[in-house]
């Protein structure tokens, strides 16, 4: 992780908490078009759930884009501690519930 993430004000996972008990939490995350989610920090292991798709761009805090097209019903694993903010660059809504494993 970067140095700089230490010192950066970081946002939710997601816009609200829908299910949580102590195994997973699940976000609800909705993004419109050219809408950005706040810069972010994963500290466990999670799946994205797609409920409808878009072409997403995700942006490292150390700069790095990269291009994250999630189709409608497609299901993502990504390990814990990444910082990054997600920009809905497409023209449909974004829906995705978002499955932390704690």
């Amino acid at each position: 992780m970067s140095e700089l993430s230490t010192d950066l004000e970081l946002g939710p996972v997601g816009q609200e908490i829908v299910y949580e008990n102590d195994r997973v939490r699940v976000w609800h995350i909705r993004l419109e078009p050219g809408e950005r989610q706040p810069l972010h920090r994963h500290d466990h292991p999670y799946l994205v759930v797609a409920v409808q798709g878009a072409k997403n761009v995700v942006q490292t805090v150390d700069g790095v884009t990269i291009d994250a097209d999630e189709p409608t019903g497609g299901v993502v694993y990504r390990d814990p501690g990444a910082v990054h903010m997600l920009t809905n660059v497409g023209d449909t809504t974004y829906l995705a519930r978002l499955v932390e494993l704690k």
